[in-house]
């Protein structure tokens, strides 16, 4: 059965003539006879009287409800891929890192909303492992993210590098550590550090890097907002290893402080350069449809603009967004 069978079926419900019928369809009458023959042959029954006017039968009768509603759902679903590709798709969501929503993509949002009015945009913080869970589940169109060794390409996904921006040290303004300039990394895995949950990408970057000394991170909690880690660093002699744009916020808190980790020669003999690199992820089909390209195209554009607002340590990003309150 095929739908072009159904629709030759319908007109001739609908007109009770196969030559009429044939030229609606904008076929031939023998076209639209041999659809309706097949159609026939299909379920065993006859369709039509054959007389002057074409009447249904009784099994004519039992199909015409059904026929109607299959072709008015192919036509919807034509309609649907259609808007598709014109890029009338009604959402966009995207799953990003904390810091990721809080201060790189903001201008591309507001970007985004001005370019494609009428799709609603939707984003989430997550860590980077729920991030790309979310995506492959098919619940967004596209995760920002941590890069890490262990992430696994698939031929459907495509993987763009942002930029790297440096990890650095948060801290009370009155900890010990504050005498260095850079602090020796040495000296920091002696302290106890408040870390990001299992499953963030900066948990799994610091037990690489201290791995590589043969060091456990003297871990006193677990957090997953930038809020709580300021809340609690600046109790006492806790610190946290967050990347710089985490750290803008801070940087205006007398409170608290932060300082770059010093590189020794046993750092670098162990390959540790204390960066992170940020990515966007997607899949091959997803980039077929417009907003979805245009918001990749926003992003990967911008990446190299916040790697220099980073480097220059200024919080050009600090505003809230109307939709975030």
């Amino acid at each position: 059965m095929r739908i072009e069978q159904l629709e030759a079926f319908l007109a001739v419900a609908e007109i009770g003539n196969f030559g009429q019928a044939a030229k609606k369809c904008g076929v031939t009458q023998s076209t639209i006879s041999r659809q309706i023959q097949s159609l026939e042959d299909t379920l065993g029954l006859p369709l039509f009287h054959r007389s002057n006017q074409a009447k249904l039968t009784i099994g004519g009768e039992q199909l015409l409800p059904r026929a109607r509603k299959i072709c008015q759902e192919w036509h919807n679903s034509l309609q649907e891929f259609q808007d598709l590709k014109e890029g009338k798709q009604p959402e966009l969501c995207v799953a990003g890192i904390h810091s990721v929503c809080a201060y790189f993509l903001p201008p591309i949002l507001q970007s985004f909303c001005q370019d494609f009015p009428q799709v609603q945009l939707r984003v989430t913080a997550l860590g980077s492992d729920r991030a790309l869970k979310v995506l492959r589940d098919g619940l967004v169109d596209v995760a920002i993210v941590m890069n890490n060794r262990f992430l696994s390409a698939t031929p459907e996904m495509v993987i763009s590098s942002l930029y790297e921006e440096e990890i650095e040290v948060l801290m009370s303004s009155k900890h010990p550590l504050t005498q260095y300039e850079k602090v020796p990394f040495e000296e920091l895995i002696q302290y106890p550090q408040v870390v990001f949950k299992d499953g963030y990408g900066m948990q799994r970057l610091l037990q690489d890097w201290f791995g590589r000394f043969n060091a456990k991170i003297k871990s006193v909690m677990e957090l997953n907002t930038l809020d709580a880690f300021r809340g609690v660093v600046r109790q006492g002699d806790i610190i946290a290893f967050l990347p710089k744009s985490a750290l803008l916020e801070s940087n205006l808190d007398p409170s608290l402080t932060t300082r770059a980790i010093g590189i020794s020669s046993e750092v670098a003999s162990k390959n540790i350069n204390f960066k992170r690199e940020v990515i966007l992820v997607t899949t091959n089909d997803r980039l077929e449809i417009p907003p979805i390209a245009h918001f990749k195209e926003l992003v990967t554009q911008n990446a190299s603009n916040h790697g220099e607002h980073l480097n220059k340590n200024k919080p050009n990003y600090l505003f809230t967004l109307p939709w975030a309150n």
